[in-house]
């Protein structure tokens, strides 16, 4: 079984920034409510978003923000790839969909690119993308090779026409 956390570092910069703005606002103003509510927000979604955590077994792989919200598990028969990639500033933190498909990000640029039967693709965030690459090693199914031939594209003979 593998197991990895990758904490949000990026997430604990930004809301440290913004934390000092509400202890500056905190201290100058006064505890009142919607200052209150605003820092209780803040300490929410750090709790929640803290990390990315990514679990491999016998059968499945899933991943999950902080304590276990917002992820997603996958039966590892229905993928036929995983490789290492590398995610640009367009995919962002957090959950996204993009060109590139799901993108579950915490910190950094490292990821896992997942693509099931369907062509469905995910991108996970990972500090650890050997690791996570040795995980799957065996456990996936190669990818289904189609033998029927393409059909051949048709075009117009525009010299008929005139």
């Amino acid at each position: 079984m593998y197991q990895h956390k990758q904490y949000a570092v990026f997430i604990f910069f930004v809301l440290a920034w913004i934390g000092g703005f509400v202890a500056l606002a905190w201290n100058l103003m006064g505890a009142d409510v919607p200052l209150m509510v605003f820092a209780g927000v803040l300490v929410l979604v750090g709790f929640l978003f803290h990390g990315l955590t990514v679990k491999v077994d016998e059968q499945t792989i899933s991943w999950a923000f902080g304590p276990g919200v917002a992820g997603q598990r996958l039966t590892l028969s229905e993928i036929v790839e995983a490789k290492a990639v590398q995610n640009s500033y367009r995919h962002g933190i957090g959950i996204r969909i993009t060109h590139d498909g799901w993108v579950y990000s915490v910190s950094g640029f490292s990821a896992v690119q997942l693509t099931l039967k369907d062509g469905t693709q995910y991108r996970v965030g990972t500090n650890d993308q050997q690791g996570l690459l040795h995980a799957l090693e065996g456990k996936i199914s190669p990818s289904e090779l189609s033998l029927e031939e393409p059909a051949p594209v048709k075009t117009a003979n525009y010299n008929n026409m005139l």
